[in-house]
């Protein structure tokens, strides 16, 4: 069974800063993709940044200089450092994790719980 576990969310002040973190936990491999996905109230849910396990990374335009993903694929986890942080970051949270490769040999897909950010002064 693999899991993933999120935590850092909470409430942050415009322009102020936040940490997600994200683990997952099982009898894992590796894990090719990791990433981290938004959904504000109203709104498709939507990818915010991405990490593969050679280091390529991929981010939305909305967020492109202000946040940063970062991986420790010994620990199967992933970060999200979130700066300059502004209302319409406010959103639920997702962490993303693709082509997890077991030791059994197969492949799995999984998310976690989600973490509230609300962005407010």
């Amino acid at each position: 069974q693999v899991q993933l576990v999120e935590s850092g969310g909470g409430l942050g002040q415009p322009g102020g800063s936040l940490r997600l973190s994200c683990a997952a936990s099982g009898n894992i491999f590796n894990i090719n993709t990791m990433a981290w996905y938004r959904q504000a109230p109203g709104k498709q849910r939507e990818l915010v940044a991405l990490m593969t396990i050679g280091g390529g990374t991929n981010y939305a335009d909305s967020v492109k200089g202000r946040f940063t993903i970062s991986r420790d694929n010994a620990k199967n986890s992933v970060y999200l450092q979130m700066n300059s942080l502004k209302p319409e970051d406010t959103a639920i949270y997702y962490c993303n994790a693709a082509r997890i490769l077991l030791r059994s040999g197969s492949y799995l897909e999984r998310w976690g719980q989600g973490t509230l950010v609300t962005v407010s002064s």
